[in-house]
């Protein structure tokens, strides 16, 4: 059986494949004068300085490696300013049959980035990259606070209190006295319903009804505790919202966010999340339809004896 070797036009002079890992890192160099040398590091910074200084020293221009999980960001940060950095999806290298090792990987990751066979992965600007890590952490808090408040219905609900069946919104004003007097101790339903007002769509009688539970000092205790939880992430969302604020204004961002919040379902929050997660530089991206699949939000096509296989949106990297 007759096989044909494919080269490859070496399109970039000298590059580095990397092979990244927790504790791990082996670079391997590669191209025109220069003789395959692979190393190994550890992930302190000092290690990863060292591996900078060598590889400016053999003159080589581009880096490409693996997105493997966070491990990438602390080589990026050290490399990024020296380099031409390609950032890849482990799923575009995967290496020859054959026993796999860290050295063959790095030796890889080489020979595709020399070959121009490498497509980098959207990595936006220091500023832009901080700026989502604090708008990624609000919608942590924001999901924390969504926790809590569901909490708080599991607590009634375990004293017989049907609260959340009469009322529309358990964090409007009536369920939030309400629920106050109760961790207040207050236990008279007639001084309760006190708190119906007429545009709310239950009776007097159906929220009497509802309130009449076993609430124990228990009770009044856990909801003490998340309403305080509560309040300290509120504050935290405040001071993560001041924050944004300074971000968009320090990078010039405020006039890209108006204009984002003009397209409708596109509030405040909205336009500064989408200002965090593409940056305002759309040339990083060919053209619109390369963004929607970037985003996960671009059906595919893929088709194999005339069945349409679905699959679940790409999970991206987590960057």
């Amino acid at each position: 059986m007759n096989t044909q070797t494919v080269n490859f036009d070496q399109l970039i002079e000298r590059g580095c494949g990397i092979d990244v890992h927790k504790k791990l890192i082996v670079a391997t160099i590669k191209g025109a004068g220069l003789k395959e040398e692979t190393r190994s590091y550890d992930g302190f910074t000092e290690s990863l300085e060292q591996l900078r200084d060598w590889l400016k020293e053999s003159g080589v221009t581009h880096v490409a490696m693996e997105s493997t999980g966070v491990y990438w960001k602390p080589v990026y940060n050290v490399l990024e300013e020296d380099f031409e950095v390609i950032l890849v999806n482990a799923r575009h290298i995967k290496n020859v049959p054959g026993h796999k090792t860290d050295k063959k990987d790095s030796k890889w990751i080489a020979k595709l980035l020399l070959c121009g066979l490498l497509k980098g992965s959207f990595i936006p600007p220091k500023p832009i990259r901080e700026m989502r890590d604090v708008t990624r952490y609000k919608r942590k808090v924001i999901d924390q606070v969504a926790s809590e408040k569901n909490r708080i219905q599991k607590i009634l609900e375990d004293a017989n209190i049907k609260l959340s069946s009469v009322v529309s919104d358990m964090s409007g004003a009536v369920a939030t006295k309400i629920i106050k007097a109760l961790i207040d101790g207050e236990e008279n339903v007639d001084e309760l319903v006190n708190f119906h007002h007429g545009k709310m769509h239950c009776t007097k009688e159906e929220l009497a009804a509802s309130l009449r539970g076993k609430l124990t000092d228990h009770h009044r205790f856990m909801l003490q505790m998340v309403k305080e939880s509560i309040a300290e992430k509120e504050r935290l969302i405040t001071k993560l919202d001041e924050q944004i604020e300074k971000m968009l204004k320090a990078n010039e961002l405020e006039l890209d966010a108006k204009l984002l919040e003009t397209i409708p379902g596109v509030g405040k929050d909205g336009a500064a999340y989408i200002l965090a997660e593409i940056g305002n530089d759309m040339s990083r991206f060919p053209n619109e339809q390369h963004l929607a699949s970037w985003a996960g939000v671009s059906p595919g096509s893929n088709e194999s004896g005339g069945k349409k296989k679905v699959h679940g949106p790409p999970t991206g990297i987590n960057i």
